[in-house]
């Protein structure tokens, strides 16, 4: 194997919706800066992803200066939502936690409850240091997490998902492999290890900045969806559970916590600590 580097960071502004891919990107305490910073919620305060929506895969957030997003989609006009002032609070549900957030404005919500046909809203997390504690079976106290599924940053590696597809063109839904990284919404992609090393992992370093490794990440519905038309398929859930099953989750990737902050730029080598 070629020397372990990073290959591509993915920064997703808005929760659910497509993000892009710079060559650097700062490392808070509590992911990238700018990642998973808005969300979407329904009427009853729980937040709205692409399990019910595959459409959100259509639809993009771009990050601006001082933490806005512009919103496109197709059909729709461009949309540029501001940071709104932490007036006041809202307290959602995001899987099970109770987090307080910042309603953004009217015209927000108008965007996207007409693009999802659904009475959506659209909020801001104002404090990421106070709001939202990681699982404590997996954190030390005081570590928080965005609005990202559980943990702070998501790790995949490019000779896993070439394994996968591998074991995908064997499987009885090989017409739909070989599938792309962006199925699984990483944050960070590594090349050069082996398949399925970072199984083994439990610290390492990107450039300067070290990470403890939480847990395998377990993947749902979302990784069927077609980040390209939103269509979804069987794969890739169908061979991880054959080959990819650990406990009752089916699993590709891994969760990193911050042990330190700094900027992580594409090139920069992994270690192993």
């Amino acid at each position: 194997m070629s020397n372990p580097a990073l290959s591509s960071i993915h920064v997703h502004p808005l929760k659910a919706v497509r993000g892009h891919a710079p060559q650097a990107a700062d490392v808070e305490p509590w992911g990238l800066a700018g990642d998973r910073r808005w969300v979407l919620v329904d009427t009853a305060g729980k937040i709205v992803t692409q399990r019910p929506h595959p459409r959100l895969a259509l639809a993009a957030a771009e990050l601006l200066p001082g933490g806005g997003v512009r919103l496109s989609a197709p059909g729709m006009d461009p949309l540029t939502v501001g940071v709104p002032a932490p007036v006041a609070t809202t307290v959602i549900d995001v899987w099970g936690d109770k987090v307080e957030a910042v309603l953004a404005d009217d015209a927000a919500h108008a965007w996207w409850s007409a693009y999802l046909g659904a009475d959506v809203r659209q909020l801001h997390l104002d404090d990421p240091a106070t709001r939202r504690p990681i699982d404590p079976a997996y954190a030390r106290p005081g570590e928080t997490v965005s609005f990202a599924d559980g943990y702070p940053l998501l790790l995949t590696t490019a000779s896993s998902l070439d394994a996968l597809n591998s074991l995908i063109a064997q499987g009885d839904h090989a017409d739909e492999g070989p599938l792309p990284m962006d199925r699984f919404r990483p944050n960070v992609v590594v090349s050069g290890t082996a398949p399925w090393a970072e199984d083994d992992w439990s610290r390492i370093a990107i450039g300067d900045v070290t990470f403890r490794v939480a847990k395998k990440s377990g993947r749902c519905v979302v990784t069927t969806t077609d980040q390209a038309t939103a269509q979804r398929g069987k794969e890739p859930l169908r061979t991880l559970a054959r080959h990819r099953r650990f406990g009752d989750q089916l699993c590709f990737g891994t969760n990193l916590v911050p042990e330190t902050t700094g900027t992580v730029r594409v090139g920069d080598p992994l270690i192993i600590l």
